[in-house]
């Protein structure tokens, strides 16, 4: 009985450790720089106690120590770690979940965009298998101005963008005057999502929302679409918040710092 209590104990003080040291990080990432007295307090340690946790993260370079001041910062492996996690990001794995749970919610078709300009391209989609399916093919492209998810993207590009489109009347209710386009877009980032009524396709309603990456910059969009007999004016104001919170959790996801 000797034998394995004695190996149990190193393994939970390690494990102990291991938090330890990423509590340190964590209130070292949050901060522009902590002294060792600053950590020691923070963690309601001894200062020793941090010397030990800091010395593996210092060798790691997940942390450095400023020479003149002796404050404690991310060091340059975290960059490093943060780089190789964006790498390893696959927009339709990281937004997978999401889509089948905003489908699950308002029981109608999820698309998910990216944007290749001048154009958004869909690929994915999640359908409700109970409904009328939506004509949509992934790797299609699409308008930027009279679709939801062109909307949603176009409100946070440069307002220039807009003068190089052709604004083609798609139906009789899309928007193709250039002004009217720049205040629906203002409307747009007010509220968080865009809008199809019927503008891409004549019997069709679509809810869109942006999707951002770390760098805060719209790179994707994602959507709910259905006839306008099921999605009706008033249906828009209840799914628009719910693809708005998709749309940011994904954004979240994805390393945006303000979604």
């Amino acid at each position: 009985m000797v034998g394995p209590i004695f190996t149990l104990v190193p393994e939970r003080n390690q494990s102990a450790s291991l938090r330890r040291a990423l509590t340190v990080l964590d209130h070292v990432r949050a901060s522009s720089g902590l002294t060792l007295t600053q950590l020691a307090d923070a963690l309601d340690v001894s200062k020793s106690t941090v010397l030990r946790l800091t010395v593996p993260l210092i060798e790691a370079r997940l942390l450095e120590r400023d020479r003149r001041t002796g404050a404690y910062r991310l060091g340059h492996g975290t960059l490093r770690l943060g780089q190789a996690y964006l790498a390893s990001l696959d927009l339709r794995a990281v937004a997978a979940e999401e889509s089948h749970r905003l489908m699950s919610e308002v029981r109608e078709t999820v698309h998910l965009v990216v944007y290749e300009p001048p154009h958004v391209v869909y690929i994915d989609k999640v359908e409700n298998q109970t409904n009328v399916r939506m004509a949509s093919r992934i790797g299609s492209r699409g308008p930027l101005h009279s679709t939801a998810v062109g909307k949603a993207i176009l409100a946070w590009l440069p307002d220039d963008t807009v003068d190089g489109l052709h604004l083609e009347a798609r139906t009789k209710h899309t928007i193709s005057d250039p002004g009217r386009l720049r205040a629906e877009l203002a409307s747009v980032r007010r509220r968080g999502y865009a809008v199809d009524d019927r503008e891409n396709e004549p019997e069709v309603r679509c809810v869109g929302a942006p999707i951002f990456n770390h760098n805060d910059t719209v790179v994707a969009a994602i959507s709910v679409s259905g006839l306008t007999s099921r999605i009706t004016a008033a249906r828009v104001r209840e799914v628009g918040p719910l693809v708005a919170a998709a749309a940011s959790r994904i954004s979240r996801k994805l390393g945006s710092p303000t979604r």
